[in-house]
């Protein structure tokens, strides 16, 4: 892919000086139109060989467009809570809203490619790595994203005096480190695992712009001219951007489901009810204590029908830990903020460092419940998101989260005689609404929705479990003992995440 940007591209000093005014009243406009319009975000990554001039691209971005609405993201190794978390998770916290444009000086790429070069890290992991790059990407721009990928390109001669060059000059000599120098060594181990890895990474939603660094003049115009016209495009673009990437549902033949299938009439005695309780809670409140869950973290996501009783769930859960120990995450319409950023993103604000434990009150899976019922997303967005779901549910479990599913189902008659307790009962009358009556009415559609979410969704690393709520104490009880038997499997387990 690199033979393109071998061939000794140079724009001489005249034309550049009549070129450049012309580029950044174009880049400056096709800003403002972004941020006055703030319909996506636009997401730069900068990569390439050492000295071919990455950071005087991104200095030059900043003097050319209005810095106001840029952000410049440099990542080096991770820090203590970056470690405890998902790969992923830092890259996700930066990602710039809709209607600016984040540059990544080195991003998700940096890290495999320096661990393939030193050989920390064997083929089939870079390749694991490589495929969750292409999902990642595939899913910002099917959120709105503008991606657009620059690698930096100078041969292994180019380098070597684009270097001496920096050093000799004082105004750049800083630039040039001994690491500089010791990576020059391994030059040809970079170019094979950087061909090998543009070359599976270029998909037509995200490809890669290979540009020569040689010739400063002639980087400089490329790169300007190419996000001028990749943002002239897209904002002159008025199609709907996104595609369904996931087969679509097909009814069932008869009326046989994961939640027909449940028995709803189970139930618990008060003083057997008690007494699991109790124990339950104390199995919990050891685990969570336990030397080997400071190198895990526990994710418990809450799903269920309105009036099943998560709440209650819930409180029994938080009972058995240390308050500073926990998060409850209640999860309602998302905020400003949130909208402008893709809708897993104010999940990943939340997941949890080691040894501690985030409980969410609804869901991720908002998008194929909620807001494909009430068709506040397109169909495209809802097929889309199961995989999405599974692969950002992979990212928490593979990072060292144990992360536990629940739905609690409840029958809709006893759903009406919860709306109707409620109704009667002062101290309970704030968590009933309009909106609840509302959901009634749609509830064969809200049923078809979970069994889709289910079979979809439930996977070796993550499976769904399936709650009989009908009566309170038989769900309690199902939850605190299902946590407490995922725990103590999860941390019997040795491997990658002990010492």
């Amino acid at each position: 892919m690199f033979e393109s940007a071998e061939l000794g591209h140079v724009i001489d000093k005249k034309t550049y000086k009549a070129e450049v005014p012309k580029l950044r009243e174009a880049l400056l406009e096709a800003q403002y139109e972004l941020r006055e319009k703030g319909k996506f975000p636009v997401i730069v990554l900068i990569s390439g060989v050492d000295g071919a001039g990455k950071g005087e691209t991104i200095n030059l971005l900043y003097e050319w467009m209005d810095p106001r609405y840029l952000s410049t993201l440099a990542f080096s190794a991770p820090s203590d809570e970056e470690a405890e978390r998902p790969f992923m998770w830092r890259y996700w916290r930066a990602l710039p809203p809709r209607g600016r444009i984040g540059i990544f000086a080195g991003s998700w790429y940096s890290t495999p490619i320096h661990h393939r070069i030193d050989g920390d890290m064997d083929q089939a992991t870079f390749d694991q790595h490589i495929d969750q790059f292409n999902r990642f990407e595939a899913m910002l721009v099917n959120e709105g994203a503008l991606v657009l990928k620059f690698w930096f390109h100078l041969s292994k001669d180019g380098q070597k005096k684009r270097l001496k060059a920096l050093e000799k000059d004082p105004r750049t000599a800083w630039r040039v480190t001994k690491e500089s120098w010791e990576r020059l060594k391994t030059y040809d181990k970079l170019q094979g695992v950087a061909s090998h890895l543009l070359r599976m990474t270029n998909t037509p939603w995200a490809p890669w712009i290979v540009v020569e660094g040689t010739d400063d003049r002639y980087r400089s115009l490329t790169v300007g001219k190419m996000i001028l016209d990749a943002l002239q495009k897209r904002l002159a673009d008025t199609r709907d951007q996104n595609y369904p990437v996931a087969p679509p549902i097909f009814p069932k033949i008869d009326a046989l489901d994961v939640l027909t299938a449940l028995d709803l009439d189970q139930k618990l005695a008060k003083k057997e009810y008690e007494t699991r309780l109790a124990k339950a809670q104390g199995r919990l409140s050891e685990l969570v204590r336990a030397p080997a869950f400071r190198k895990r973290s526990l994710i418990l996501a809450f799903e269920g029908s309105d009036a099943a009783g998560k709440g209650g769930s819930i409180r029994r859960v938080a009972a058995a830990m240390d308050a500073r120990q926990y998060q409850i995450v209640p999860i309602a319409a998302p905020t400003e903020e949130e909208r402008a950023q893709p809708y897993l993103w104010r999940f990943w604000r939340h997941i949890p460092r080691n040894g501690r434990v985030t409980i969410f009150d609804r869901t991720w899976y908002g998008r194929v419940l909620v807001e494909r019922v009430e068709g506040y997303c397109t169909e495209a967005d809802w097929l889309r998101a199961y995989t999405e779901i599974n692969d950002f549910e992979h990212e928490l479990v593979d990072g060292g989260a144990i992360l536990v599913k629940f739905w609690l189902q409840i029958s809709k008659e006893e759903q009406f005689r919860r709306f109707k307790e409620r109704e009667d009962i002062a101290f309970k009358r704030f968590k009933i609404t309009a909106e609840d009556w509302r959901n009634r009415e749609k509830w064969d559609q809200y049923h078809q929705a979970v069994c889709d979410m289910v079979e979809r969704t439930s996977t070796g690393a993550a499976p769904w479990t399936l709650v009989e709520a009908n009566d309170k104490n038989f769900a309690r009880v199902k939850v605190l003992e299902t946590i407490c038997a995922r725990l103590e499997a999860a941390l019997a387990q040795k491997g990658k995440h002990d010492d």
